[in-house]
């Protein structure tokens, strides 16, 4: 309420009526905590079932990793973050792999890159605070190259970063336009930093013909 500068009795009432429709949940040992309740849980679980794209995309991730053994992601921007919305991990001992649901600030991945490419340099700017210009290393990401690497990213069919979200690994990620061709979703994978380039240039098409077998304007 404090940080809301809405009076105490309102807060409590909204609270209140969103918990007895199941959208808001007490903690059982601290009633002070609330967390999304399940009806949030379900309407989450439709959406993920009814969406075509996200349904056909999670598919292709999981053909993807099964035929690779490398570790596959379905993205898409949440406002200014990057959401993993589905993940099939690799088959490797050394495996890199999110959960599905984590969300990244934009500039740590490649695939930000690609879903921030139809905006403007001005719309970027607006649209990146500048605490998560700071990747994991304390290495800061200069606001006007990244603008550039988002511009440059338009047409492009796959983004390849190295060593942002750490040392040991890089990401392959390409493109899942709308029939204007604005990227929506980029489907990636997620892989050691010390794969062969062969390797990566055969992970590469593959990635790149399963971006245009999902996208409406290919």
């Amino acid at each position: 309420p404090k940080a809301l500068g809405a009076p105490r009795s309102t807060i409590y009432e909204i609270v209140r009526s969103l918990t007895e429709t199941g959208m808001l949940e007490l903690s059982g040992t601290d009633n002070n905590k609330v967390f999304f309740g399940r009806t949030i849980y379900l309407y989450g679980i439709s959406y993920l079932r009814e969406n075509d794209l996200i349904r056909r995309a999670s598919a292709e991730v999981e053909a993807l990793s099964t035929l690779t053994g490398e570790t596959s992601e379905l993205c898409m921007r949440n406002w200014n973050r990057q959401a993993i919305i589905h993940t099939r991990p690799g088959s490797r001992i050394m495996r890199i792999s999110s959960q599905a649901g984590a969300q990244f600030p934009i500039p740590w991945t490649a695939s930000g890159r690609l879903l921030l490419s139809h905006l403007t340099p001005a719309e970027i700017r607006d649209l990146i605070p500048p605490e998560d210009l700071v990747l994991p290393n304390g290495r800061v990401v200069d606001i006007e190259d990244f603008v550039h690497q988002c511009i440059a990213a338009r047409g492009k069919n796959i983004i390849i970063t190295r060593g942002l979200v750490n040392n040991y690994s890089q990401c392959l990620a390409a493109p899942i336009g709308d029939v204007d061709g604005i990227v929506q979703a980029t489907i990636c994978f997620v892989l050691p930093i010390d794969v062969t380039d062969d390797e990566c240039a055969v992970l590469q098409e593959l990635l790149i013909a399963s971006s245009r077998k999902l996208s409406m304007h290919a």
